[in-house]
């Protein structure tokens, strides 16, 4: 990597749901957007921070380019590689920036086989360069509050456990089952694409995993429970709006986002805004989260993957 103040970035999946929210991370940071890919060209949003970043369509046209930059060293050089691509590529695309010495800064889940990130460990090694999750619900202020009033419970009592509650339902169309992210062999299925980081949170907090039930596997929903190390999760996550409760259909919301511990309902719906500009300050000084900090929640929606279903038994979600 270059030593330049201004980092170089290069950003792939620039037409995403995600992908404005890495523009405005870099730009907030100071850094520069030197190309972006994505074979959709509906990429006008870049005007609104970095007009002058080449765009590509092709990755192999997109790859030239990078290489290029790389082989004229100095400040041209690519320093990072932000990935907002489709989740069954992120692998790819992390070997990618690796192999031209660049940092990866990828979106959750990095990989869907918990067994990629050995290889990846490999990569990072040879190439000197490394891998950064993005784990933004782990700088939320009122998660971080959770935390710390968490572990100064378990100073006085190492053997507390928490009952937990996890409800997110995030209503999606027809489109998203014609979409990747309604296929699981690209997504990984409802628990990998939208519950990942809830989970990661919850096991940051309350520690690992030691029993893992799936009570429904469905395209739209999954639910089950997990034993953590310090808590007892039912869980419970959809894309189907049947599922809203009234509270949120009675304001005409589409999400609904709740999780109770012991009773108690923790706010954390506002405080989203800035929270990938805050991932990109941390890793840019180095405290981000790296490659193995992602295993104990890929090894968990891996398994969730592959488990037989149980039915509606013992510890079950009150929405089943």
């Amino acid at each position: 990597m270059t030593d330049q103040t201004q980092k170089n970035f290069a950003l792939i999946g620039a037409a995403g749901y995600v992908a404005p929210r890495h523009m405005r991370a870099i730009a907030d940071t100071g850094n520069r957007l030197a190309a972006a890919l994505d074979p959709n060209d509906s990429v006008g949003v870049i005007d609104s921070y970095f007009p002058e970043a080449a765009f590509f369509t092709e990755f192999e046209r997109f790859d030239r380019h990078a290489e290029k930059l790389r082989r004229k060293g100095g400040e041209a050089a690519i320093d990072y590689v932000s990935i907002c691509s489709p989740n069954y590529l992120h692998d790819a695309h992390m070997r990618f920036a690796l192999r031209i010495g660049a940092d990866a800064i990828c979106e959750k889940p990095l990989v869907l086989n918990p067994w990629n990130l050995d290889a990846l460990a490999e990569l990072q090694a040879e190439n000197g360069a490394r891998v950064w999750n993005i784990l933004q619900l782990r700088l939320h202020p009122s998660i971080i509050a959770l935390k710390e009033k968490v572990a100064a419970e378990l100073a006085e009592n190492p053997d507390k456990m928490y009952d937990i509650d996890l409800t997110y339902l995030t209503s999606r169309g027809r489109w998203y089952f014609v979409s990747w992210k309604g296929d699981q062999e690209k997504s990984g299925g409802i628990a990998t694409n939208i519950g990942i980081h809830f989970f990661d949170m919850l096991m940051w907090i309350f520690g690992p995993v030691k029993t893992n039930i799936v009570h429904k596997s469905e395209p739209d929903t999954a639910a089950g429970y997990f034993d953590l190390a310090h808590a007892r999760v039912r869980w419970f996550l959809s894309v189907n709006a049947d599922y809203l409760p009234k509270e949120a259909t009675s304001k005409g919301m589409r999400t609904f986002r709740s999780i109770q511990v012991d009773g108690e309902e923790i706010e954390f719906s506002s405080g989203f805004t800035d929270l990938h500009t805050l991932s990109y300050q941390e890793v840019l000084a180095g405290r981000g989260f790296l490659l193995e900090e992602a295993r104990p929640s890929l090894e968990t929606v891996y398994t969730i993957r592959n488990a037989e279903v149980a039915g509606k038994t013992g510890e079950h979600h009150p929405f089943l």
